[in-house]
């Protein structure tokens, strides 16, 4: 049984990103990965090769002005000495991110993240959930509450500190990290066996 490495990348300005990162963490754990979160604001070299060394990274960022957050960027733009090295290359890759709006642009972070993700030749794992929350019958506490398929979406009232971070948004966070670390297991097995 192979045990994934999961690093999840995030940056959050307020904690509402930080306990989406958590939760993401605690999927993958449960999962039985070994999970490392590097907040990129305060990246250490060491942080750096633990993402090299990850078979799987998770990028994290809340939504502000329609995209990742500058100390993403930031940190985005520093990746490139890991592509002029291939350093990322076949790693599993995946996102998420909060916003104040239902929509608030998060599919734009979301396709940030994806084309970071494919300029490192990485190989991108959506939610693969259905979308809750869109018939009479369904909920806001329904899981994907928001619908998103390329990764995983919240909103959290702008009002409200990381508290309110919504349930459903912190259980779709749980499935996608437990997602990831089935996807990173599957391929470190394929890749064994070859």
């Amino acid at each position: 049984m192979t045990t994934p490495v999961v690093s999840i990348a995030y940056h959050s300005g307020f904690g509402h990103t930080a306990v989406l990162a958590e939760a993401v963490r605690a999927g993958a754990a449960a999962s039985g990965a070994t999970v490392h979160l590097v907040n990129v604001a305060e990246i250490t070299d060491e942080q750096w090769e633990l993402l090299d060394g990850s078979d799987a990274i998770i990028f994290g960022s809340p939504t502000y002005m329609g995209t990742a957050s500058g100390a993403f960027h930031v940190f985005a733009e520093a990746t490139s000495k890991r592509w002029f090295t291939h350093a990322w290359e076949n790693k599993i890759a995946a996102g998420f991110t909060n916003s104040g709006s239902k929509s608030g642009d998060k599919l734009h972070t979301l396709q940030f993240f994806s084309v970071l993700a494919a300029q490192h030749a990485m190989h991108w794992v959506g939610l693969g959930l259905h979308p809750g929350w869109n018939s009479s019958s369904a909920s806001e506490d329904d899981i994907n509450r928001l619908g998103f398929f390329l990764g995983a979406g919240a909103q959290t009232d702008t009002d409200q500190g990381p508290d309110g971070v919504h349930k459903a948004d912190i259980a779709t966070a749980e499935h996608l990290g437990r997602r990831v670390a089935e996807q990173a297991r599957i391929y470190a097995a394929g890749r064994a066996a070859l």
